[in-house]
């Protein structure tokens, strides 16, 4: 059995040229990962807990334990389409249970443990999930909005530990057996449910099937400088995150090699190279926000033995001062910046080996795609030079979404009459094929890689009685990219600002996410508007306010 989607290359023009998606009649992602390899017993998850105990999973130890997991959701009555949240950071128990899910032919919803009450609750309700799987410190959000979620039938807690009518992760694998049959899948059966923000409503789900991960998985190979026999990869993201979990996790397993799990509250750059040495890490993908926290350490390679060959990174435009820093400080290990979207895979990228890396560059499309520059009123493709919006089209649409869960206008809206998937990003393509981004036509805010929809920040900032209006936009942050900023129109006079300030953050971390708080918050008598009511963000973006 051989599913390794992407070829070795010696060159990006013979890629592009030659490269054809090759997807298997039969395909379920379980199987891929861990039982085509000639050799299951070698080490596939080195899981470091945060008491730094490190414990070594085989693929084989993966399959057995995802086989009887599985089995203990079908006891449950999760069946073939039935959705399954799941609320993990890094550990073990958060891919065993995509893994269960694919097994029986259920469908996962990946979701942060950083999400609040609100952010959870629509989730759940949206994408109608009948169980979900959640770490301990999560278990006060979802007993909070359990009720208001009428499908959710089942909550099963990591661990050997549970109360009331929680069932225990440790429990249910522990009572079923292994030799589940997979189900049968292909590369069209439905997969995930992945939630995207957007700046002009809630959140939206975004339906992939199985196809998603061999695209990840190509992807991968290329911005890891098709190097991944035998590799060791990291990452600090969330495997929440699509980048992470298709990108880094299972394009890891797809490749049969080893991925390092660390489950932490937040980024402590020294102990992430110290981390990247005790586990012998050569490939790690690092979001550029992490990257500037990591340039704050003092002569790294003189303090830690590292095994670093190549880095890659995601979720906004790296700046020339990290290429410049990585070319400096380590020998030999290049940086790939890449590029992709939640809707439409990993599809732009650099790739060290192929070309020069152009610092303040995306790169050039991947093998498998297409790309125009679209101007946004006429539709029609611009010349080099010009900006517009950045256009996509695979040789096989499978590898991209499937639709907007239940939104049959917006997923319609997605994609032009002649085949274009847009982007919503305005960029522009040099005479060398160097694609440049230049903005976004919409609102959402990139803060540490993170996508954040401005109307769900301000939906919990109006929870607050002393808030009349409130208007969010990004703004420059030489750590985050953007930091989240908001301007609030007080509903009275009288209020002390620091304390509103704190109250209005310590609000929204609670409702939403930890990274979706606004850092500043300026005070207005006024909010700029349309003649519809709307607020006029881009007047916001342009103001030279301070608080």
């Amino acid at each position: 059995m051989s599913w390794q989607i992407m070829p070795q290359y010696d060159s990006y023009e013979r890629a592009r040229a030659d490269f054809e998606w090759d997807l298997p009649e039969t395909y379920n992602p379980a199987v891929d990962f861990l039982r085509k390899h000639d050799d299951t017993s070698r080490v596939a998850l080195q899981y470091e807990d945060p008491d730094e105990s490190t414990k070594s999973y085989s693929f084989d130890d993966l399959d057995d334990r995802s086989d009887r997991f599985a089995a203990a959701l079908a006891d449950l009555g999760v069946s073939v389409g039935d959705r399954v949240g799941v609320m993990i950071p890094q550990k073990p128990e958060n891919p065993l249970t995509h893994l269960a899910n694919w097994k029986i032919g259920a469908v996962s919803v990946p979701l942060t443990v950083l999400f609040g009450r609100d952010a959870l609750q629509y989730r759940l309700v949206d994408s109608g999930a009948r169980a979900v799987v959640v770490d301990p410190s999560v278990r006060d959000e979802i007993d909070a909005v359990r009720d208001e979620c009428p499908d959710l039938e089942h909550v099963i807690e990591v661990g050997s530990d549970a109360t009331g009518d929680t069932h225990a992760f440790d429990a249910l694998v522990q009572a079923h057996a292994s030799g589940i049959e997979p189900y049968e899948a292909t590369p069209e059966t439905p997969t995930a449910i992945m939630y995207t923000s957007g700046s002009t409503g809630p959140p939206k789900g975004v339906s992939h099937s199985h196809a998603l991960w061999l695209g990840r998985a190509a992807a991968a190979y290329n911005y890891f400088d098709q190097g991944l026999d035998d590799a060791v990869l990291w990452t600090p993201a969330d495997w929440a995150w699509g980048a992470a979990l298709g990108g880094t996790l299972f394009a890891a397993w797809h490749h049969g090699c080893s991925i390092v799990g660390w489950p932490r509250d937040g980024f402590d750059p020294e102990a992430a190279f110290d981390l990247m040495e005790r586990h012998g890490v050569t490939k790690a993908f690092l979001p550029p926000t992490a990257l500037r926290m990591l340039m704050t350490v003092e002569e790294p390679t003189d303090r830690y033995d590292l095994s670093l060959e190549t880095l890659a990174a995601v979720g906004e435009p790296l700046t020339p001062e990290i290429v410049e820093w990585v070319e400096e400080t380590f020998a030999n290990v290049p940086i790939n910046e890449f590029y992709g979207q939640t809707e439409l895979n990993l599809v732009v990228g650099n790739s060290s080996n192929w070309f020069e890396t152009r610092p303040g560059s995306m790169g050039k499309p991947l093998p498998g795609y297409d790309v125009a520059i679209l101007d946004r009123e006429t539709g029609a493709e611009l010349p080099p030079g010009e900006p517009g919006e950045l256009a996509l089209k695979p040789s096989d649409r499978r590898v991209f979404f499937d639709e907007y869960w239940e939104l049959p206008e917006k997923t319609a809206a997605k994609r032009t009459d002649d085949g274009w998937f847009l982007t919503d990003d305005i960029v522009r393509q040099d005479e060398d094929d160097y694609l440049w981004f230049v903005s976004r036509a919409d609102d959402v805010i990139l803060t540490s890689g993170y996508r954040v929809g401005p109307m769900e920040v301000e939906k919990a900032i109006l929870r607050h009685p002393a808030v009349e209006q409130v208007g969010v936009v990004g703004i420059p942050d030489e750590v985050r990219g953007e930091a989240i900023k908001a301007f609030i129109q007080p509903a009275t006079d009288s209020f002390e600002p620091e304390s509103l300030r704190e109250e209005i953050r310590a609000l929204v971390r609670d409702r939403l996410a930890e990274y979706e708080y606004p850092r500043v918050i300026e005070f207005v008598d006024e909010l700029p508007t349309t003649s519809t009511g709307k607020i006029r963000r881009l007047d916001l973006r342009e103001r030279n306010g301070s608080d």
